[in-house]
């Protein structure tokens, strides 16, 4: 899947990002899924079940309308960073 993909991000914390999606949902099939790509990308135990903390933690959160605040907050933090 190119969402996946190796880019900025390796395709291991992609796919552990999107099982702690899964978890937060409570979506069994995306569970089941993931569970399998995050072997396949190589996490480790330790990496899940940090990641499960997290997913716990949010909750799952309202992605829709604070990731677009969120990446706009971080684009204004990297340009007030030195060399930004």
């Amino acid at each position: 899947m190119e969402a996946t993909a190796e880019g900025a991000l390796s395709t291991k914390v992609k796919e552990l990002i999107a099982f702690g999606i899964a978890i937060s949902v409570r979506c069994d099939g995306c569970i089941a899924h993931h569970s399998q790509a995050v072997v396949k990308a190589g996490a480790t135990r330790a990496e899940v079940a940090e990641m499960i903390g997290v997913a716990i933690l949010m909750g799952g959160g309202p992605a829709s309308v604070y990731g677009a605040e969120a990446l706009r907050a971080y684009d204004e933090a990297a340009s007030a960073a030195p060399g930004g």
